[in-house]
């Protein structure tokens, strides 16, 4: 039931989504230069890797020694709208298609993380990772690392087709009020670390 959601909500939304994502794409190009997609490998399903793909909303500037500048040094106005906006997600609609991602999951995080996690935290690789999940329509960025580990597991033993449902309904709301988008401090998340306990 899930894969069918997936699927029947991502190709009646192609008329809508793929206009849009040409739109963006030259904007990305005009204004982050190439290449247009950030593509990262992400681990999926049972911390299986995969490529994730987003546009760019940062751009490639270093320092005089070559090393990336800061998040918020590389960050665009156009980049924060992609954001903002969660525009940069679209290109992750692909992942959806070819079943590495869901619409509804636990947010795919960084491979360096993995021997991080507690067993608790691990259970969110239960699940094919989404778009959006249970901890982005409650606090996304915006809330501690710990905090989107618990409501990212309670998802992975609540869900169910109606509780997919509703975080798509309140991730619509949330997008168009943009709240949560940055992290106290910067525009994205700190690194994970590790929890103390």
């Amino acid at each position: 039931m899930k894969r069918l959601l997936d699927l029947v909500v991502v190709l009646l939304g192609l008329t809508v989504v793929l206009p849009v994502s040409l739109i963006t794409a030259v904007f990305v190009l005009i204004y982050h230069g190439k290449p247009v997609l950030f593509s990262q490998v992400r681990p999926g399903k049972d911390a299986k890797p995969f490529n994730m793909y987003k546009f760019r909303s940062m751009t490639n500037a270093t320092d005089p020694n070559g090393k990336l500048l800061p998040n918020a040094q590389r960050m665009t106005k156009f980049g924060a709208f992609l954001r903002s906006s969660s525009l940069d997600e679209l290109p992750g609609l692909y992942n959806v298609l070819i079943g590495k991602m869901s619409l509804v999951g636990p947010r795919p995080l960084l491979m360096d993380y993995l021997p991080l996690y507690n067993d608790f935290q691990n259970k969110r690789h239960e699940v094919l990772p989404g778009i959006t999940g249970w901890a982005q329509v409650n606090g996304r960025n915006a809330i501690s690392w710990d905090d989107k580990f618990k409501l990212d597991v309670w998802y992975v033993e609540n869900r169910s087709f109606w509780l997919d449902i509703k975080i798509l309904f309140l991730t619509f709301f949330k997008v168009f009020k943009r709240e949560g988008i940055s992290h106290e401090g910067d525009v994205a998340m700190p690194r994970f670390t590790g929890s103390k306990n």
